[in-house]
């Protein structure tokens, strides 16, 4: 097994303070900056793996920089810098404490709803007669409460939103406008690349002079899902699943041993041979997402080298 980044406990000049989430670690630097370090977890149903899975900090971080790129046109974006092959550095924001998820097909958490008989998602109605990975009409946002390390995201309506002030109504005006531009530009972008942006999430947050941003990761197979666009209308009239790049994959694998995160359940053994499939499998996504070869960086010694890194970016 290739070394893999599990945790990080570096400490940077003029730290402020450090926090955890499933699968980044992000410190605070002088209340003005953010060093966002992509680790090697694999989280799923909200759960993090026990194992890391090799190149997978890095391949988000790349995917989520050249996106944010390709978008900053659009969208205005935290990012200030890459140091590192695994770490983003930006402005220091205050985060929305809403996920804005929109959705282009009905799959995954929406179909599992569906199939369950509901007809509202975050209180978006969806039409009758659809089967499972059908396009919507329109792309359809619906949000979740961004929940603690360990807690579980919900699905909320805008009118909930907004009636418990989570996000003021002028602000959230401005994250549906930027959430249908990101999706629309993720979209024909996935489309030059023989890909259907099928779902995502975006996360937001304002900068210290009030200005809101896209922050975190975008349009990477952790946080939305592609399916191949060859062959995919005809899968859909044979009732077939559809061929897809996300990871769903890993969720599936872990549905099939009994695992969703639910009370009581035990993530089930991944072996050696599994998790170096998932990081062949995330290499191909990368590969495909981004039209470009996969280089992977010297993960001989992967914490000395994010240090180095970034002690060299903070020192300049």
């Amino acid at each position: 097994m290739s070394n893999t980044i599990i945790d990080t406990n570096f400490n940077f000049p003029n730290q402020k303070s450090l926090y955890k989430g499933k699968v980044r670690a992000v410190y605070n630097i002088n209340d003005e900056e953010l060093v966002m370090v992509a680790t090697d977890r694999l989280s799923a149903f909200d759960v993090v793996m026990p194992k890391g899975i090799p190149y997978k900090g890095q391949i988000l971080n790349q995917i989520a920089t050249k996106m944010m790129a390709a978008t900053e046109d659009l969208v205005p974006n935290w990012l200030t810098a890459t140091p590192d092959p695994n770490v983003a550095v930006g402005h220091l924001c205050e985060p929305f404490k809403v996920e804005m998820v929109i959705r282009g097909y009905m799959s995954g958490h929406a179909a599992r709803e569906y199939k369950a008989g509901k007809r509202m998602l975050c209180g978006v109605p969806m039409p009758e007669g659809m089967k499972e990975n059908d396009k919507f009409p329109e792309p359809i946002i619906t949000p979740a409460t961004k929940a603690e390390m360990g807690d579980h995201d919900e699905d909320i309506s805008r009118e909930d939103i907004l009636k418990r002030g989570i996000v003021s109504e002028q602000d959230y005006l401005v994250l549906e406008d930027y959430t249908r531009k990101l999706f629309k530009r993720g979209s024909e972008i996935a489309a030059s690349r023989g890909l259907i942006l099928v779902d995502t999430k975006y996360e937001f947050g304002k900068t210290k002079d009030g200005h809101i941003v896209l922050i975190d990761e975008i349009h990477t197979p952790d946080s939305s899902r592609y399916f191949y666009a060859d062959g995919y209308q005809e899968r859909q009239d044979k009732g077939e699943s559809q061929k897809q790049l996300s990871k769903e994959f890993v969720r599936q694998w872990l549905i099939a041993n009994n695992f969703q995160g639910l009370e009581g359940q035990t993530v089930p053994s991944m072996s050696d041979e599994y998790i170096e499939s998932v990081s062949e499998r995330y290499i191909e996504l990368y590969e495909n997402i981004t039209g470009e070869t996969f280089v992977k960086a010297d993960v001989s010694n992967i914490q000395q080298r994010i240090e180095k890194n970034v002690l060299e970016y903070l020192n300049k």
